[in-house]
């Protein structure tokens, strides 16, 4: 948390610098304004990039964690896994549709069906039963 705080205030400083430098600039005529701009647009793509890059950062699964016997247990086929594990990165049926490549209303089906298997009225208790049972 502190980090997070400490990057996100150097990077507040670093911008309220660069508009300093920018304006200076542009008072004593040194740059064009088409070069601060520029420069401007530059450093917001690298703030971006980086931030980015931070946020992006999952950590791996390991297969030794999940329980694939408890899977098998469960009855739950290999797309209805597939889709469990989307639901569990928190995506709407829409974009599980879309990134399985089927339409939404299998998707619908096959949440439904996972609802049932793990006895969950909700979507986030079937990620909260299925993490339990070690299965994502």
């Amino acid at each position: 948390m502190k980090k997070t705080i400490l990057v996100f205030g150097l990077l507040i400083l670093a911008l309220l610098l660069l508009f300093q430098f920018s304006k200076y600039t542009l008072i004593s005529g040194d740059l064009q304004i088409e070069y601060v701009m520029a420069f401007v647009a530059i450093a917001f793509l690298g703030i971006g990039l980086f931030i980015n890059k931070k946020t992006q950062k999952q950590l791996p699964i390991s297969n030794s964690q999940i329980d694939l016997k408890k899977v098998e247990e469960l009855g739950l086929s290999k797309r209805e896994y597939e889709v469990l594990k989307e639901v569990a990165l928190g995506l709407s049926n829409n974009e599980i549709a879309e990134k399985l490549f089927v339409s939404e209303s299998t998707i619908k089906t096959h949440v439904s069906n996972l609802l049932v298997k793990l006895d969950a009225k909700r979507r986030t208790q079937a990620i909260q039963i299925s993490k339990s049972l070690n299965i994502i």
